[in-house]
């Protein structure tokens, strides 16, 4: 940490060196809806300098000599503006500018100039408000849909592998009640539930036609998000693509290994010659089968959206989002002995064939969701914008989800199935009011909000059980297949068996999940500028949650309701070393979870908590030519329930967990045409207080302590092959311990490093690309207290129209 410091600190006099008494150009440019524009082209006339607003508008130009220049603003669709600027020695020159619309036929960009468009320095969500990355007192980090495009990243999955820190645990399942992939951060398990800042969830892999960037969020985050949509590691938050003022659009056809195929289109136009009402629809399909003997999946999804500009006060966003997929569930191998009697503590060492599934393909589970969202904005006056939000989630899901088991000896796996049937569904209201006023010189940007969240489960699981002749009683187990070599009984795992076995089965017991649950809350945050380089923030929340309790539909009641009321705080400081070129940041987040239940003296359970303190270093200096971010984060966790040392039956609310480390990334444009973002990451986490069977041991839900990531690329930006360009870039994860007990013993998925490249044409009117993932064919696993086998070597190739 302290040589990661010096060396970014390093930077300071090459970047004080940049000023001098000259003057600046600092703007932002929206498009004719009022709308931020991004990635526009603004020129300098009469000289060789141009920028490239970012996602949220702005631009700025420094170093200018005092006098008399004229922008020029540029993108295709809208007519050309030209901007006289006076600038004074030492003086900034701030400009707002709106394009004007010339014709309805294209909304392609006009990119030139220097810039790291895969950088995106401004958020109006993660903070709740519009707020500089430079501004924010906590880590997070972007995927721009630029970034996406050039890796053939089609879904969250793959476009996540770009953050520091965050690292795949679990395929998604496809079963009721859950969501997509499970990945980690600084030590905890996260999954994508947030959708433009609300409730967003769903069940199975999220496709990515509809996303327009994610943001990540780093750490405890329970004072503005809650916690029925976040972990004690953070948030993932999928923005979704807008309706823009013009028409245009891009089909697409990906196709490769395994039977990949991927159809997507985008479409968008205005609706009335007024240009009020703007309309967008996005849609893929993509099937492909297993890198495996058998497995598939299927999916479909489709998000129309539609803007209504009612005046220039007030306006309207609706959106849905359809999902339906069939897939066979991704194999998944539990432990059903200790790992000495298993044999092996390496995943390399296993018997089990890494290429076979163990399953059929007509083990499926059906799955979709059903999706709503609304946006009201409404402008209370020059400072002050009411925006209210509702989301409605629907999911459901029916079919087969089969596991394995290893057995002593490694030389046989246990076939068990389950049949989960149901869904849930979500309701979020959100009012969130901005502002900003001054008090004694100092600006304020203030929000105030209210939120409430409910949530209904009704999913059973209903549960094969058999006689096993190997143990002479009746339990979960469907057979048992020997790992390699000669399995006679290798097909029997299919659906006309399973049938005959849930039939014929004296006992298969339903297990049933069905709850509601409302959360009401109140928020209020307010950032201070307390001088120009001195920004301090604070925010509190107070949360309430009120269970229903667990219905039992035998007896028609429900019992166990609970509530609890929780005051979460945050406080942040960042200091501006250079201003908008280099901060110094620190904060303190809370995060908690709601617990049920009593320990041993009767007491009702409090809400988990955790706390952390974190520390770092931002940049982004030389123009927009680096940026990144280095920080330190040490996360304790505080009321954790475990078993009560005099009588293990019992529970007592006194455990603790910390978590703490390292993470860092950078973004590097040194010379047009070529970008370089990479990221490192180091966790230490582990059990302080718990039971004596993991007490100062990680958690196995912690994934690999070490994580790297990077992508470099390189583009030709003139000539007759301009658009041209080569990719290249990969991930490491260290060994992870995925069964970590004195009473298992540890077993440990090994370090991995994939190596990914592609190539690509971006032209104005279409784009083409093949893209290699795993290219060196890398055998790995993923997994909390599982053993997943990943996809090998694959090869895509797509094709893109646009007009």
């Amino acid at each position: 940490m302290r040589k990661a410091m010096i060396m970014l600190l390093g930077f300071l006099p090459y970047i004080a060196s940049s000023q001098s008494s000259n003057g600046a150009i600092k703007g932002v440019i929206h498009t004719s809806d009022g709308q931020p524009a991004a990635s526009v082209t603004v020129h300098l006339k009469g000289s060789d300098r141009m920028a490239l607003t970012a996602e949220s508008g702005d631009f700025i130009f420094r170093g200018i000599h005092h006098g008399h220049d004229t922008l020029e603003v540029s993108l295709v669709g809208y007519e050309t503006l030209l901007q006289p600027v006076d600038v004074s020695e030492g003086q900034t020159v701030k400009v707002s500018l709106q394009l004007v619309l010339s014709t309805n036929q294209l909304h392609d960009v006009i990119i030139a100039g220097n810039g790291n468009n895969w950088v995106r320095r401004r958020t109006d969500d993660l903070a709740k408000m519009p707020l500089a990355n430079l501004e924010n007192a906590q880590s997070l980090s972007i995927v721009n849909k630029s970034l996406m495009d050039e890796q053939s990243a089609f879904t969250v999955d793959q476009a996540i592998a770009n953050v520091p820190g965050i690292n795949k645990l679990w395929d998604a399942t496809g079963r009721a009640g859950d969501g997509g992939s499970y990945f980690t951060s600084r030590g905890f398990s996260v999954q994508s539930t947030l959708r433009d800042g609300v409730a967003g969830n769903i069940t199975g892999t999220i496709d990515g036609a509809d996303i327009e960037r994610l943001e990540v969020l780093k750490g405890p985050s329970g004072t503005l998000f809650g916690s029925a949509l976040t972990s004690f590691g953070g948030l993932i938050n999928m923005l979704s693509k807008r309706p823009y003022d013009g028409f245009g659009g891009e089909a697409s056809y990906a196709g490769g290994t395994y039977s990949y195929n991927r159809l997507a289109a985008d479409f968008n136009t205005p609706l009335d010659s007024a240009h009020k009402i703007l309309f967008r629809i996005n849609t893929s399909y993509t099937s492909q089968n297993s890198f495996q003997d058998f497995g598939f999946s299927r999916r479909f999804m489709i998000a129309p959206t539609l803007f209504y500009k009612a005046s220039d006060k007030l306006n309207f966003l609706v959106q849905a989002e359809v999902y339906k997929g069939e897939q066979t569930t991704p194999e998944i191998m539990y432990f059903n002995t200790t790992v000495s009697a298993l044999g092996v503590n390496n995943a390399k060492y296993l018997n089990e064939g890494y290429s076979r599934s163990y399953m059929s393909n007509d083990l499926t589970i059906s799955n979709g969701n059903t999706n709503f969202f609304g946006k009201m904005n409404y402008a209370l006056s020059k400072n002050w914008k009411s925006q209210t939000s509702v989301a409605l989630t629907q999911s459901a899901a029916d079919g087969y989800q089969p596991y394995f088991y290893l057995t002593a000896g490694d030389t046989a796996l246990q076939r068990m199935v389950w049949k989960p049937v149901g869904g849930d569904n979500a309701l979020d209201i959100q009012e969130n009011v901005n502002g900003h006023f001054n008090i004694g010189g100092m600006q304020n940007r203030f929000l105030g909000g209210l939120d409430y969240y409910h949530y209904h489960a009704n999913i059973a699981y209903q549960q094969y059980m058999g006689y096993t002749p190997q143990t002479g009683t009746m339990e979960g187990i469907f057979d048992v297949v020997a790992s390699k070599g000669y399995a006679p009984n290798y097909q029997n795992f299919n659906k006309a068996k399973v049938d005959s076995a849930f039939a014929n089965s004296e006992a298969a017991p339903y297990y049933n999940d069905m709850y509601s649950a409302n959360t009401y809350s109140a928020y209020v945050s307010d950032v201070l500028n307390i001088t120009d380089n001195l920004i301090a923030s604070a925010a509190v929340r107070v949360d309430r949650y009120d269970n229903k309790g667990n219905f039992d539909p035998t007896m028609g009641i429900a019992s166990g309701d609970y509530g609890q009321t929780v005051v979460s705080p945050k406080f942040g400081l960042v200091y501006q070393i250079v201003p908008e070129k280099l901060s110094l940041f620190g904060n303190y987040q809370n995060g908690f979870i709601n617990e049920n239940g009593t320990d041993y003296q009767g007491k009702a359970f409090k809400p988990e908590q955790a706390n952390q303190w974190e520390t770092g270093v931002k940049a982004d200096a030389f123009d927009g030519k680096l940026s990144g971010t280095v920080s330190y984060y040490d996360i304790k966790v505080n009321n954790m329930v475990r078993s009560y040392p005099s009588n293990p039956l019992l529970s007592i609310q006194d455990g603790t967990q910390i978590s703490k480390g390292v993470e860092a990334e950078v973004y590097v444009n040194p010379f047009p045409g070529f970008n370089f973002m990479g990221g490192v990451s180091y966790n230490d986490a582990k059990y302080t207080q718990a039971d004596a069977d993991v007490n100062g041991r990680r958690p196995t839900t912690a994934g690999s302590p070490t994580t790297a990531d990077l992508w470099a690329s390189y583009r030709l930006v003139k000539g007759p092959a301009k658009g041209l360009g080569l990719g290249v870039g990969g991930n490491y994860a260290s060994d992870n311990k995925i069964q970590n007990a004195v009473s298992t013993g540890v077993f440990t998925l090994p370090a991995y490093t994939l190596v990914n490249a592609s190539v690509f044409y971006d032209a104005a009117k279409f784009r083409i690309a093949l893209k290699v993932n795993n290219l060196t064919n890398q055998q790995y696993w993923i997994g909390y207290t599982t053993v997943d086998p990943q996809q090998l070597r694959s090869v895509v190739a797509s094709v893109a129209v646009k007009w």
